[in-house]
């Protein structure tokens, strides 16, 4: 009998076959948010990532590094590190991470002028490579990148987006479960404006299993955790010392990540592109929506009180004063 072995070649294995499509995230920025996003996303297997950075050699270890975990953790997710924005080509997705985090003393106002150039030359770079992608900004102060990387990237505003209130909330989240002694799943939070002390959290549309935390807890207990909202970020800096908060930013924006990749259409809070919602024109500012594959599917317009949309519209002004210094400090 001859071993027939070998001698055909199998219809799946021909050359001619279609490869099947694998989502790809490139990161720009191998930093603390960076380098845990790229876990967090091939931990739950949702993308082939790679992880870029100017600083040679560390990109390239990060990368090794989670490689070596892959089959501790079960996948077969591929990550590259690399510091040439030609490996990125052909990515779904495009995060910005890159840019100077914020240290102590230090407000998101301070970045603008540090941020601004970094984050609108990696926006051009990453697009020039990936046209088809949507792109997802992380870098502070957060609004004001956004702006500056859709206006740098040429994208679609549906395609461009800012991860903000989606981790705005989860910190109210969290201080709301504490105060009351239950669990987070069974909290929602809602936060919307800038990702910054402007924020507008909104405990009458915040519920534990459905029940509004305005009939939960008295006015001064309310405000005490709003405040600890808006402040959520500078408290984390003020007790690192040396850095910012990198895995709440990274959970938040994996979120995004998912929703987009697997059509989710799940409800988030994120800095999109208002054309006359909420009263506001032509900036990026913190609102629900749903994100699917085609990104922003939809604003949600919720009902606000006179108080909550003055302190909103505050927000935006604020944002729109950051975004004209960002554009006059890239053209200049």
């Amino acid at each position: 009998m001859v071993d027939q072995i070998g001698t055909h070649s199998s219809p799946l294995l021909t050359s001619t076959a279609t490869p099947c499509h694998s989502p790809q995230v490139t990161i720009i920025g191998a930093g603390k948010v960076g380098s845990t996003l790229a876990q967090r996303i091939a931990e739950k297997d949702l993308a082939n990532v790679v992880l870029l950075d100017v600083v040679e050699g560390l990109p390239q270890g990060i990368a090794l590094d989670l490689m070596e975990a892959r089959g501790m953790e079960r996948h077969d997710r591929f990550i590259l590190g690399t510091g040439d924005y030609g490996d990125t080509s052909g990515s779904d997705i495009v995060v910005i991470t890159a840019g100077l985090a914020r240290k102590p003393g230090m407000s998101r106002d301070d970045l603008v002028k540090i941020n601004a150039n970094i984050v609108a030359d990696a926006a051009r770079r990453a697009i020039a490579q990936s046209p088809a992608a949507f792109l997802i900004v992380v870098t502070n102060p957060l609004d004001v990148m956004t702006y500056v990387a859709w206006q740098s990237s040429g994208l679609p505003p549906r395609r461009v987006l800012g991860m903000a209130g989606g981790l705005d909330a989860a910190r109210f989240q969290t201080f709301i479960a504490m105060e009351l002694g239950v669990s987070s799943l069974d909290i929602t939070a809602m936060v919307l404006g800038s990702h910054g002390d402007l924020m507008v959290p909104l405990p009458r549309h915040s519920t534990v299993n459905g029940v509004p935390l305005t009939e939960l807890l008295d006015d001064p207990t309310i405000e005490q955790l709003v405040q600890r909202t808006r402040n959520g970020g500078a408290e984390i800096v003020a007790l690192m010392k040396t850095g910012s908060a990198y895995y709440a930013p990274a959970s938040a924006t994996c979120m995004m990540i998912e929703s987009i990749l697997h059509n989710r259409l799940r409800i988030h809070t994120c800095a999109v592109y208002l054309q006359g919602e909420y009263g506001i024109q032509d900036l990026f500012l913190g609102v629900p929506c749903s994100l699917g594959c085609h990104g922003v599917h939809r604003v949600l317009e919720l009902t606000l009180t006179p108080q909550e949309n003055q302190a909103l519209q505050t927000s935006a002004q604020m944002v729109k004063l950051q975004i004209e210094s960002a554009l006059h400090l890239i053209n200049h």
